[in-house]
């Protein structure tokens, strides 16, 4: 421990059931959430006795659920000002970054203590952008006093059941165009998994079920396969689970796949798996690194993920022992 005295500080901020409260900012998506768990693990067995909360959307609430033991504060990205009065809060956390935005917010709610990276407020480690995301916050943690344990990245089983236990998920779906491997190979490869025996099933967030049915006329498969904009979260989450394959670009799909020790196949584009990738386990990596373009939000896939073939992705499973 190197920054600014023990957990076990007395509180200086309570809510009226006596519990202090801390804050966690991370408003992001469900890969920033899974690849967090570790850190949040570990503030959360550092706090026992403080009410726990995570500032992120509000869509991300079934999913917190299954880290355990926080609730959400429902908070979209940093556009306004974090719904907490200045000095309710005992401790607060900065996992969403090192950035003005986001130290400016966490300064604002006047906390007792601030766990966060350097910056010209406060005392913390320095920025290191070449560390993977599940290091980069265990280590910063870690500074302030809070052990953690980065490959401690598994969830609570969902309340809820598969509706296609031992299925193969093909998630086809991406939050931005780089991230979009073709839907001629995706259907490929399920063509073909589908002729050694997988049932597949496609998945997605409501804006993308009109691709995950491209993707599965493409593969001559029955319409029913598609569960693009079909699962809450929740079952999602459980789809994933139980599910006895699953093939995604770098998505909450695939962090959901590796939370769960569930096979699987990742496919990388502009993100590095260096930085991004899945934990030791059933884990194919599969990317075009001297391909790399890099930007994430740009509308067309990254050279990286383009470079990756239908035939590499089969192999991939054939590695597992799937095929």
């Amino acid at each position: 421990m190197k920054g600014g005295g023990s957990v076990q500080e007395a509180a200086g901020s309570f809510l009226p059931d006596g519990k202090p409260e801390l804050l966690v900012l991370r408003a992001l998506k469900l890969g920033d959430l899974l690849v967090a768990v570790p850190a949040l693990k570990g503030i959360r067995r550092a706090y026992p006795g403080h009410r726990l909360r995570y500032a992120a959307q509000g869509w991300l609430s079934e999913a917190l659920g299954l880290v355990g033991g926080y609730e959400l504060l429902p908070t979209h990205g940093l556009d306004e000002p974090l719904a907490m009065e200045p000095g309710v809060v005992d401790v607060a956390v900065n996992l969403h970054g090192s950035g003005p935005e986001s130290q400016g917010r966490i300064e604002a709610l006047k906390a007792r203590k601030v766990i966060g990276h350097r910056s010209p407020y406060r005392e913390g480690p320095p920025w290191r952008p070449e560390l993977h995301e599940r290091e980069r916050w265990v280590r910063l943690v870690e500074w302030h006093g809070v052990e953690a344990d980065p490959l401690d990245v598994h969830l609570d089983k969902p309340h809820v059941a598969s509706a296609v236990p031992g299925a193969t998920v093909l998630h086809v779906g991406a939050a931005y165009g780089s991230r979009l491997w073709p839907a001629e190979r995706f259907a490929a490869v399920a063509a073909a998994l589908a002729e050694a025996g997988h049932q597949v099933v496609f998945t997605g967030g409501h804006s993308e079920k009109a691709r995950a049915e491209e993707v599965c006329r493409l593969a001559g498969l029955p319409s029913d396969a598609v569960l693009a904009g079909v699962l809450g979260l929740g079952e999602f989450a459980a789809t994933i689970a139980s599910a006895r394959l699953v093939i995604s670009a770098d998505t909450g799909a695939a962090h959901l796949a590796s939370a769960y020790g569930t096979p699987s196949v990742v496919l990388f584009g502009p993100a590095p798996p260096e930085i991004w990738g899945p934990p030791p386990g059933p884990h194919v990596v599969l990317t075009r690194a001297e391909l790399r373009r890099g930007d994430t939000f740009a509308a067309q896939p990254d050279p990286a993920l383009l470079g990756v073939q239908v035939q590499d992705v089969l192999a991939a499973v054939r590695g597992l022992g799937l095929i």
